[in-house]
């Protein structure tokens, strides 16, 4: 099952360092910031109890970085119906106290116990049977699943009052504990994953053992496979993984099942029936026939890492402009899952800090497409791999190389990759945006270097767009090895703009040292720019104004030639 991404909501910049701390544990998790008291955070928000009671009902696990008092009655109009709740915890501003408040059965102590051990501190443990038990017998560890929690809720109540248990069937943990236990006790916990109805004092636990190999020509394969689980007499809490073919990889139907099924997809290389896959992830299983399809029953939960190999996984991300505020979700979730982690060095070092388990792959900026066929060698072979560019993946940097390797290979391996491309804001929005709006109307976007096209192509592309009225933004403007090509084409767009056209010049935007200014075409020199600068020519309607903090803002207006009535 995956586990939602949870939150961390700070109130002031004291709690920025702990809540980094946090993020340790989490690495997709983002820190909400209170606009106007917090600096840094990856995303701000206005009202603490708006936003605390829309995560809540989003289902969104909350770190709060808060007294607990605070977060109770923020969240108190909402639990008067109560139902399924998400993982909400208190933790103090400087780390010392871990207080989990809600989600006991959604692994709220887990979480507790998982942010005192990076804090290096105690969590404060108050559920009852998790006290007096050593263990939550309504929310068993990973590779065992309850079979119904009203019915446990009972039987744990009838426990704490006093009742004695015995236990039926294998489950370390469960002995582990310290439940009171008696051979002769009327109160039953049966561990097994036959199918059967629960008797009124017995509590059904399921351990995660069997895997079901399939094919992706069955019709409705996820019916198909609870049905063959049914007649099997196997129950579907034990399910643990589905099984097929390296050769199947990219089929939607196997993805989509096991989605609807809730349980992740392996794969071997076998392309034989599915009693051969069955056996080759799955050895010494007990193995049921049914319906085409291949049940392994083994004789403990299945460790998930070691059962065939998942479909790869082949990520091209934007880091944004550099800020992490400006990363989108999408690309933290990525890279908390990734297994390893390719890109020019410098964009590498920006996406972390990374796990000590991902492995960091560094190359020089000029090895994309090097780079690109070590991305799906990697993938190929079951990892979860990132290629990192800064900004957007698709402006001017990796999504196109790793797209051309693979149209360039007939391997089925890279071909079978889940290849994803994620989006980051490109620096040319960046700079717009603390602008204000230069690129609010058609535009273009180029690159000035020659080194992948030629410098003809270059001249007749700005003066068409120059010519075309385009607002122009300019990447690699210049450099030591291309020193004169920025001013050449500013001779170009001065045949079709005034003087005075407005220029936005934006250095690092999105990272330390940032710099913005707005000059006019007709003072802006070659020597105002580096590689690191972004630059930005208005068309004709462009406008600036002050602004009251000083400066200006820019703007092309969204209308063209004749301003319309208001």
């Amino acid at each position: 099952m995956t586990q939602i991404t949870p939150a961390i909501v700070i109130l002031g910049q004291g709690s920025l360092a702990t809540a980094r701390r946090i993020q340790q544990v989490y690495p997709a998790a983002q820190i909400h910031g209170l606009a106007g008291r917090v600096e840094g955070a990856d995303s701000v928000y206005q009202e603490f109890g708006a936003t605390l009671r829309a995560l809540y009902q989003q289902a969104t696990p909350i770190i709060a970085l808060c007294a607990a008092g605070i977060v109770i009655r923020t969240l108190a109009p909402l639990l008067l119906e109560k139902g399924a709740e998400p993982p909400v915890l208190a933790v103090a501003e400087d780390g010392s106290a871990v207080v989990p408040l809600l989600g006991g059965l959604g692994g709220v102590n887990v979480m507790a116990r998982d942010i005192a051990a990076g804090l290096q501190v105690a969590a404060a443990i108050t559920t009852s049977g998790e006290l007096r038990f050593g263990t939550c017998l309504l929310n068993p560890p990973s590779g065992y699943a309850l079979g119904d929690l009203e019915s446990g809720k009972r039987f744990v109540s009838d426990l704490l009052a006093g009742h004695r248990v015995h236990i039926e069937g294998a489950a370390p943990w469960l002995d582990q504990a310290q439940l009171p236990q008696d051979p002769q006790a009327q109160r039953t916990i049966h561990v097994g994953t036959a199918e059967r109805q629960a008797s009124a004092d017995e509590l059904l636990i399921y351990p995660r053992s069997v895997a079901v190999a399939v094919r992706a020509e069955t019709a409705d394969l996820a019916h198909a496979v609870r049905s063959a689980l049914q007649q099997a007499k196997v129950a579907a809490q034990s399910l643990a993984c589905l099984l097929a073919a390296d050769s199947q990889m990219a089929s939607a139907t196997l993805r989509e099942a096991a989605l609807e099924l809730g349980v992740p997809l392996r794969f071997v290389a076998v392309a034989a029936d599915v009693q051969s896959i069955a056996l080759a992830a799955v050895p010494h299983a007990q193995i049921h026939l049914v319906q085409n399809l291949a049940i392994a029953v083994a004789a403990e939960p299945l460790d998930i890492k070691h059962v065939g190999r998942p479909r790869g996984r082949l990520a091209v991300i934007g880091l944004g402009p550099g800020a992490a505020e400006l990363m989108v979700p999408a690309v933290k979730a990525e890279l908390a899952r990734a297994t390893d982690v390719l890109g020019y060095e410098t964009y590498v070092r920006m996406a972390g800090p990374f796990r000590d388990d991902q492995v960091q792959h560094c190359t020089d900026n000029r090895e994309e497409m090097q780079r690109a066929r070590h991305a799906f060698r990697l993938a190929a072979a079951g990892r979860s791999v990132i290629v990192v560019s800064s900004g957007d993946p698709g402006v001017f940097a990796m999504a196109a190389a790793v797209l051309e390797a693979l149209h360039e290979s007939s391997d089925p391996a890279w071909h079978n990759v889940d290849l994803q491309i994620l989006p980051g804001v490109s620096a040319s929005l960046a700079t717009a945006a603390q602008a204000g709006a230069p690129l609010g109307h058609d535009f273009c976007v180029m690159s000035l270097s020659d080194n992948l096209k030629p410098w003809s192509i270059i001249e007749k592309r700005l003066d068409l767009a120059a010519q075309a009225d385009l607002a122009l933004a300019f990447y690699n403007p210049i450099s030591r090895a291309r020193p004169w090509q920025l001013g050449r084409a500013l001779e170009i767009v001065a045949q079709h703009r005034t003087p005075q056209t407005p220029v936005v010049l934006g250095r690092d935007i999105g990272r330390p040292g940032q710099t913005l200014r707005t000059i006019t075409l007709g003072t802006l020199t070659a020597d105002q720019v580096d590689m690191r600068t972004m630059v930005l020519i208005g068309s004709t309607t462009t406008c600036t104004f002050p602004r009251a903090s000083g400066g200006e803002w820019v703007y092309t207006p969204r209308w063209y030639g004749e301003k319309p009535l208001s």
